[in-house]
């Protein structure tokens, strides 16, 4: 299935600054009902959907030049943001609507659009959170990692691992026992991912995946050689809205 972009969403590498992309290719299982008929990206929390309340969030840190992946009811997202003007922003599509390749594999689709981009941040759809963008892209640029990964100290059933230094150097599963070990550290601390990240533009020549696959498996390659570091948010409103519970939830957290 292919779908035809006015001029306003082109394929063509964003150029200067403030460069995302949204990951709302996601089948979003865990919120049926509503997904049955609709993309999770369009899930409603106070009168607005989560795709226009994360442009709108990094339009307050300065990025208007967006990618949004789509596969699951692409028409209804596409629709949405040509009806909307992007919601302010410039936003392209990546269209995964022949396969959902998921979080690695829609990266590696998308790549193209970074060629001309620096630094560029990957945030998934459906969270939301106040953390402060800006702060996480000062972190970043001073320690120049391949990528800088969103963290906190909630309670989660998957962990990154950290060494002292906040270099990635592993990941576990709480519930399994299950660990990958990419770098020796005396020290792994636990921290839980927030499905925000910003990503070099160095990272993307070394994926070596192809198809369907996790942004986890491709850092946990690149850790032993690369540094990969952690940016602690635990101060921040966070949520993620992948459950029907968690939208009640976001409307007392989120205006």
């Amino acid at each position: 299935m292919t779908h035809q972009f006015n001029s306003n969403y082109t394929t063509t590498p964003l150029g200067g600054k403030g460069a995302a992309i949204i990951f709302a290719a996601g089948l979003g299982t865990r919120l049926k009902p509503f997904t049955n008929k609709h993309p999770k990206a369009l899930a409603v929390v106070n009168g607005k959907p989560l795709l226009q309340r994360n442009i709108e969030y990094l339009q307050q840190h300065g990025i208007t030049n967006i990618i949004v992946n789509v596969h699951h009811f692409a028409s209804q997202i596409i629709d949405a943001i040509e009806h909307n003007n992007g919601w302010g922003s410039q936003v392209c599509i990546s269209d995964e609507t022949d396969e959902v390749l998921e979080t690695g594999g829609g990266l590696k689709r998308a790549s193209s659009f970074f060629a001309n981009v620096d630094d560029f941040v990957v945030i998934n759809v459906d969270i939301l959170t106040d953390l402060n963008l800006t702060a996480m892209l000062q972190s970043h640029k001073a320690q120049q990692p391949l990528a800088t990964l969103a963290t906190s100290n909630r309670k989660s059933s998957r962990y990154f691992l950290f060494n002292e230094a906040d270099e990635l150097c592993g990941w576990m599963n709480d519930k399994t026992g299950e660990q990958r070990i990419s770098k020796p550290t005396t020290v792994a601390n636990k921290k839980a991912f927030s499905g925000m990240h910003i990503i070099s533009s160095k990272l993307l020549p070394l994926i070596t995946q192809e198809g369907k696959f996790s942004m986890v498996d491709v850092y946990l390659n690149l850790a032993p050689s690369h540094i990969i570091k952690s940016f602690d948010h635990s101060n921040s409103k966070f949520i993620d809205v992948g459950k029907p519970e968690n939208i009640v939830l976001a409307e007392t957290m989120f205006d």
